[in-house]
């Protein structure tokens, strides 16, 4: 082939190569209100284009060829890698969904001082003593902190149970309702105030679609997974 048959098919290329630039930007002009991100499609066919109507007088620089391949698999990674967290996420809330619902009809221990008293029933806490503690003094109170009761239990160990028969201090079964607990553990002669953990009886389960974090709807209230500590 001679030099002139060459520079005449470059030219015929280069003709064809702006023509099927001008109708890439033509096609991208009449979408550009629709969509103004370039897809992994239109990179591919931009590529293709460039090679078959490339001069071959002036071939594209391989380099540049290999920095575009080099974007295309970035493009690609990132799309890929968007899918799997979508479906981890996906996944960790069916777990999530999973395991809450098993808990439903149980009891958790989870920290705090309130907790509700069906009629005829009993409520359960646990506390952990300080070393050298000898016995602990619970205190029962109603919503509007009258005492209802108090009664000592042994430390035992790092964590030490307790119950309360949902009775007042005469004997008598006190009413259904919420009652708040207060604990200290008796050393010496010196008392310190501790934090209880209570039972709560799981009803129903929420799950935050926007923090993948899961809620236990008790019969005390709303209780955070993340502060369960024990299930029953």
């Amino acid at each position: 082939m001679s030099y002139n048959s060459i520079s005449a098919y470059a030219a015929q290329s280069a003709a064809a190569a702006a023509a099927a630039a001008s109708s890439a930007s033509s096609a991208s002009a009449g979408s550009a209100n629709s969509n103004l991100a370039l897809t992994q499609s239109d990179f591919l066919q931009l590529l293709t284009t460039q090679l078959q109507n490339q001069d071959p007088t002036q071939p594209t620089n391989p380099s540049q060829f290999v920095n575009e391949f080099a974007a295309l698999s970035e493009v690609s990674g990132i799309s890929s890698m968007s899918n799997s967290i979508g479906s981890l996420t996906s996944s960790m809330s069916s777990s999530q969904l999973v395991n809450g619902a098993n808990l439903i009809g149980h009891s958790v221990i989870a920290s705090g001082t309130s907790a509700a008293l069906t009629a005829g029933g009993s409520i359960t806490g646990v506390v952990s003593p300080p070393a050298g503690a000898t016995s602990l003094t619970v205190q029962v109170t109603d919503s509007s902190g009258q005492l209802i009761n108090t009664f000592s239990v042994p430390a035992t160990g790092s964590s030490t149970a307790f119950t309360w028969n949902g009775t007042t201090s005469s004997g008598a079964a006190a009413p259904a309702g919420v009652y708040n607990f207060s604990v200290a553990a008796n050393s010496n002669g010196t008392q310190t105030s501790l934090t209880p953990l209570l039972a709560y009886k799981v009803n129903s389960i929420t799950l935050d679609p926007t923090t993948n974090s899961l809620t236990l709807n008790t019969d005390g209230g709303a209780v955070p997974m993340s502060a369960v500590n024990q299930v029953m």
